[in-house]
């Protein structure tokens, strides 16, 4: 049989994959976590949150930024034809991968208890200082797999190989949900073992789904090689030493570890301060109060990563797009590609936020039922912070690409600082005037974004040039569709009702509201221009073209 030939992904094409694939990924990612509450429950989602807020940190750490740097690199290497000197990036970049993955496990592995006495502090009543040092070290294998997963997509990416990337991030994350469910369940009915084995056991579902994502990668790197370094060599490639692509490596990946690490921060901040704030300030027991952390940590998060997997898709494509234009002295070519993904971002991302926090209680109750006396209530304000967080990601990531480090690490610090400084004090200004506390932390999280959106905007306009005029003219016109989805919306209430308590019903009502939602946004976007000023009119033809002959 004779194999399929990798294609390389354009910038819109690969954008559309790209986040595609990451749409299905958090999408399956969405719906365990249905079976997986159902097993749990919001104790137990509070101590895998624990964990995994931690991993995200160590595991930046760990990848320090170099698959984003080798895309980088790649793609530079091979705009130039350098071939010898993209596949020497690629061995070096593959030897750091493993070392850091080493290292950053052994730290985390020993210094488990006192990151576990850092988040529980004299907490007690409910999950303990052994429980969290045992979920932690368990997921810290994970980082022994990831850096070396994440090197290989961040060659074929560099050489934009979007779609193998894609996909193994669906096998990645199918195989992590069958190890989640099945030896979650299997550990607390079957075996009988204690609810901290089980979210044990479940957090092990990282290591498995990375090392089954990597031997996919690694089989396809394998067998396409002719596809990958098909480039056009130039006569005489100059000798890029060892050194030079190191400092390279570390240039190019400081701020992506910046970007990693501040983001992973503010988790870090609400974990070290909202349920002992919650407890000794708003009168919550340690139980309630990490029943609301979980909704933000774990529960509310799986839901949030649908709309941040929009930016993280068009990031995968931007960054060897955004790179080649740059090192082609395309100014024009990189101002456009800056609004257009700003354009493509906000235009779906908008109402999707928009809509889920409209439908956040049948939403919640679908996914986690109605035995939780918050988690729809804090879901619908949550929401938002997916979609400052989107927009920063992708803005700064903008910021890095065109090499304005210091910018970076300003913008990151102050966001960060922010959430610092304002997290404690606005949970208790919320708490005094009869709203939910944990809406002060939720605050604190979009103000420290926004900072950093407002400084990335400024930086990107005052050392690059770039308008935004473009761009503000679609927002208008986004919002104006957002209005009429919203009206359209508020109408159908009166025919049917937002949500059920029986809670399979609630599908079809969330399935009424989202076509008839999505149906009047795309109309009036298409009516007003957006959709074709957006995505080109070459690009909305194919579309018409595709729906014509379907």
């Amino acid at each position: 049989m004779r194999k399929k030939e990798l294609k390389q992904n354009s910038f819109l094409n690969g954008a559309f994959v790209a986040t595609m694939g990451i749409v299905i990924t958090k999408v399956l990612g969405m719906l365990y976590v249905i079976p997986f509450y159902a097993i749990i429950g919001e104790q137990g989602g509070a101590l895998y949150g624990y964990a995994y807020t931690i991993y995200l940190l160590f595991q930046s750490l760990s990848c320090a930024g170099i698959p984003n740097a080798i895309s980088k690199i790649i793609s530079e290497y091979q705009t130039l034809g350098y071939s010898k000197a993209k596949e020497k990036a690629f061995k070096i970049g593959r030897r750091l991968a493993v070392f850091m993955g080493i290292f950053v496990f052994i730290i985390l592995f020993l210094f488990a208890p006192i990151i576990a006495k850092a988040i529980i502090g004299d907490l007690t009543g409910g999950n303990t200082l052994s429980d969290v040092t045992y979920v932690i070290r368990v997921i810290a294998t994970a980082i022994l797999v990831v850096p070396i997963l994440s090197i290989y997509r961040g060659y074929l990416e560099g050489h934009k190989f979007i779609t193998p990337t894609a996909i193994s991030q669906v096998v990645e994350q199918v195989a992590r949900i069958v190890v989640i469910i099945a030896g979650s369940y299997a550990a607390l009915n079957v075996f009988h073992l204690s609810l901290t084995t089980a979210v044990g056991v479940a957090t092990f579902g990282a290591t498995a789904g990375a090392l089954i994502g990597y031997l996919y990668l690694l089989d396809k790197v394998f067998k396409h090689k002719k596809e990958i370094n098909n480039i056009t060599e130039v006569k005489d490639e100059p000798v890029i030493s060892t050194k030079e692509i190191l400092g390279k490596i570390f240039f190019y990946a400081l701020p992506f570890i910046m970007i990693d690490v501040f983001k992973s921060a503010y988790n870090f901040v609400d974990m070290t301060t909202l349920v002992k704030t919650l407890v000794h300030s708003a009168g919550y027991t340690t139980v309630a109060a990490e029943n609301s952390m979980s909704v933000i940590s774990t529960w509310g998060n799986k839901l949030n990563m649908i709309i941040v997997s929009i930016s993280t898709g068009i990031i995968i494509s931007l960054i060897p797009n955004l790179t080649s234009s740059s090192v082609k002295g395309d100014k024009k070519d990189v101002h456009h590609k800056i609004n257009q993904t700003l354009q493509i971002l906000l235009f779906l991302s908008v109402p999707m936020t928009i809509g889920l926090s409209f439908l956040s209680q049948p939403v919640w109750d679908v996914f986690y039922g109605n035995k939780s006396a918050v988690g729809a209530e804090i879901m619908a304000y949550y929401i938002f912070v997916a979609l400052i967080i989107s927009t920063y990601t992708a803005l700064v990531s903008i910021v890095q690409v065109l090499k304005y480090y210091k910018e970076v690490f300003i913008s990151l610090f102050a966001g960060v600082l922010i959430k610092a400084l304002t997290n404690v004090y606005l949970i208790k200004t919320f708490y005094g005037l009869g709203l939910q506390p944990v809406y002060g932390s939720i605050t604190a999280t979009i103000l420290g974004y926004l900072v950093g959106i407002i400084l990335c905007l400024h930086y990107l306009k005052k050392k690059c040039g770039v308008s935004y005029k473009p761009t503000i003219r679609i927002i208008g016109k986004i919002i104006i569709a957002d209005i009429f989805m919203i009206l359209f919306l508020f109408l159908v209430k009166f025919v049917v009702p937002i949500s059920s308590s029986v809670r399979l019903l609630n599908i079809p009502i969330i399935l009424v509201y989202t076509i008839i939602g999505a149906g009047v946004y795309l109309l009036v976007s298409y009516k007003s221009g957006v959709i074709e000023e957006v995505l080109g009119s070459k690009m909305l033809a194919k579309i018409k073209r595709k729906v014509a002959k379907k």
